[in-house]
């Protein structure tokens, strides 16, 4: 089941109990232990007027246990301000999320802890991701996490690299951008953290952005553009034996990962819509190698 309705179903519950108890039920309580104070005074009018310790913690004692709230209140209403703290956070401001595969490599390990912006792109109602106060659209260059279109209940997380009208070519190993050539500049082999693989590496400009990309060695190992049966825009792409070419439809994004050979993406599925995107990824707040804290990974990343 979705979290984010989890979630809210969460806060919605736990919120009305929250107000009930405090407009009625809390009230009500209080009114009973007046009453019922007032009585154990006049019963003990002479010992309470002494100061008499143990019918001071007598009473005590009684005025807690009909002021308290009943047990499911405490695991219910009680919750509701963390509860909201959370919903608002993780709704309008910030989401984390773990990195599934390496088809972000090298910017991403897998097992990185990242977190997401979600107000970046615009404000967007919590569960159904309607976006109602628009502040930015994703830009060439941006990592993205969204609701995969063919499956929206697994997240994904990708490089933004074509806008809505631009035009998309690859022949697996060169990238153009309505007919140009997207700069690439060669680093240093990539070797992979478990040490066994190595890849080329270059640094990518899309835009402003500059960033890190790795490919498989060799024309025959790179991984051709091949159109999935399940498409979410087939008449805006043409495939042929090693190459694709698209238009990105308005209110769409082509995205890619950076490990090109290892990444299933808008080459292969189509375009993201807007409505499916989550936030901008940009912070790694904590990475592991094996179980043992990464710290050198942490911070933000393009």
């Amino acid at each position: 089941m979705n979290f984010a309705l989890i979630l809210f179903v969460l806060t919605v519950f736990t919120g009305v109990l929250w107000v009930l108890d405090v407009l009625w039920w809390a009230k009500a309580r209080r009114a009973a232990a007046a009453a019922e104070l007032k009585r154990f005074d006049e019963l003990n009018a002479r010992t309470v007027a002494a100061g008499e310790p143990a019918v001071l913690r007598e009473r005590a004692a009684l005025e807690y246990r009909l002021t308290v709230r009943p047990w499911y209140l405490e695991y219910t209403a009680s919750f509701f301000p963390v509860i909201l703290l959370v919903f608002v956070l993780r709704s309008f401001l910030f989401e984390p999320f773990r990195i599934p595969s390496g088809s972000m490599l090298p910017t991403l390990e897998v097992g990185d802890l990242i977190l997401v912006n979600k107000y970046n792109y615009g404000i967007r109602l919590p569960v159904i991701n309607k976006k109602v106060v628009p502040l930015g659209d994703p830009q060439r260059g941006d990592v993205v996490v969204f609701r995969y279109p063919l499956d929206t209940n697994q997240d994904y997380i990708k490089r933004v690299v074509g806008l809505p009208g631009d035009v998309v070519e690859t022949d697996g190993r060169t990238l153009l951008l309505n007919g140009k050539p997207v700069p690439l500049t060669p680093l240093d082999r990539y070797v992979e953290p478990d040490g066994i693989h190595a890849f080329k590496q270059f640094r990518e400009q899309l835009d402003t952005v500059a960033h890190r990309i790795i490919q498989s060695d060799g024309v025959l190992t790179a991984m051709p553009p091949l159109r999935l049966a399940e498409h979410t825009h087939p008449q805006a792409c043409d495939y042929g034996a090693t190459w694709m070419r698209c238009t990105v439809p308005p209110g769409h994004y082509f995205v890619m990962g950076d490990n090109r050979d290892n990444s299933q993406d808008s080459r292969f599925w189509g375009f993201v819509p807007d409505q499916n995107i989550v936030g901008r990824a940009f912070l790694v707040w904590m990475a592991f190698k094996g179980w043992v804290p990464d710290l050198s990974r942490i911070g933000a990343f393009k």
